[in-house]
């Protein structure tokens, strides 16, 4: 799988962002409102909320579309086609045709590229929004209920039967008129709570709630376990360090969901892995009981765990082992608590 990615040298950035300073007065204030992605004032969150208010309103299907390698495909002349409609100096068009031209590295070899929008430098997103600037016209022509951020884009509709319409409707509108593909395998007329827009999802209720999606959590324990993982070879210590620097940018981000209770259980699942990694790392008996009794544990219960057979992640969830490296023991070695930045971010918001 090819993907445009380049970064730019210092030069090169200069230049363009010179050029979006130019170009974003000119294209940003005619963008749709629902136009979310890379615009000044606009946001991940805002448009996730924009959704929420569509499916309180009775448009509880959506239409998941997805654009195969949409940065990969995106039509020169197309584009610039559009760029020009506005923009009529030839100096600055040869300038942009030139950026979209400059090609990428693969193998320490640079490649031309004669499609695609290279990833990696300002004005990459401005010229994706422009690009699909006409897809928003024809949502709004048409009259649907949508949002989009970037090349990620929900229509809500009321039924099935509607949604598969317009599916099929936008998908011959983006492959005939922008020569982009839909991805069918990852493209789904389903309900917002089964689905995922940037990282979140619904719940099922009548006046929807934010949720972190599935597929999030999963990858959020996913990189927990990574950074949790003894085979990385290091101390208590630095493992903490980069576990807080995750879950401080993490909980940044997903702060926006309404489901407090997940905040919480994932507090509860990650004091309880750094449990198992404490006794692993304790390895023999006679140093889980002695860890143990210094932590406040009663002889007879440290002996009893320290003798144990059951697994580790068993061990770790115990009520002895859960009270000695419990909430106040994780808090004074500076774990990050998700739930409290939680509370804390949304209490001044």
């Amino acid at each position: 799988m090819h993907f445009a990615l380049t970064v730019p040298g210092v030069l090169d950035r200069l230049i363009q962002q010179a050029l979006l300073q130019v170009l974003t007065p000119i294209f940003d204030p005619e963008f749709s409102w629902y136009s979310y992605g890379f615009r000044q004032g606009r946001s991940a969150h805002q448009a996730v909320n924009q959704a929420q208010i569509f499916i309180s309103q009775g448009y509880r299907w959506v239409v998941d579309m997805d654009l195969a390698q949409f940065f990969d495909r995106v039509n020169h002349d197309m584009l610039m086609a559009r760029v020009a409609r506005k923009v009529k100096d030839k100096r600055v068009l040869k300038l942009i045709r030139g950026y979209l031209n400059a090609g990428v590295m693969e193998h320490g070899v640079c490649v031309s590229t004669e499609e695609g929008v290279p990833q990696g430098g300002p004005l990459s997103p401005l010229l994706a929004n422009i690009m699909l600037d006409d897809l928003d016209r024809e949502l709004t022509r048409r009259g649907h209920r949508f949002v989009r951020y970037a090349d990620d884009c929900n229509v809500y509709v009321k039924s099935r039967h509607a949604g598969e319409r317009v599916m099929e409707s936008l998908r011959l509108f983006v492959e005939e008129r922008l020569k982009l593909k839909v991805n069918a395998e990852k493209s789904a007329v389903d309900r917002p709570w089964r689905r995922k827009f940037l990282g979140f999802s619904f719940t099922h209720h009548k006046q929807p709630r934010i949720r972190v999606a599935p597929k999030s959590l999963k990858r959020f324990k996913d990189k927990v376990r990574t950074l949790t993982s003894r085979s990385r070879g290091q101390s208590m210590m630095q493992r903490l360090e980069w576990l807080n620097a995750y879950l401080r940018g993490w909980a940044g981000y997903y702060r926006h969901a309404q489901t407090r209770s997940v905040f919480e259980h994932l507090d509860e699942w990650i004091r309880r892995r750094l449990r198992m990694c404490l006794l692993k790392q304790w390895k023999k008996p006679k140093t889980k009981r002695r860890n143990l009794v210094r932590l406040g544990i009663p002889e007879e219960w440290a002996v009893h765990i320290s003798a144990s057979r059951k697994g580790y992640w068993r061990l770790a969830n115990t009520p002895q082992t859960n009270k000695a490296l419990g909430l106040a023991y994780w808090r004074d070695q500076g774990l990050v608590s998700l739930v409290e930045r939680y509370d804390a971010i949304r209490s001044t918001t």
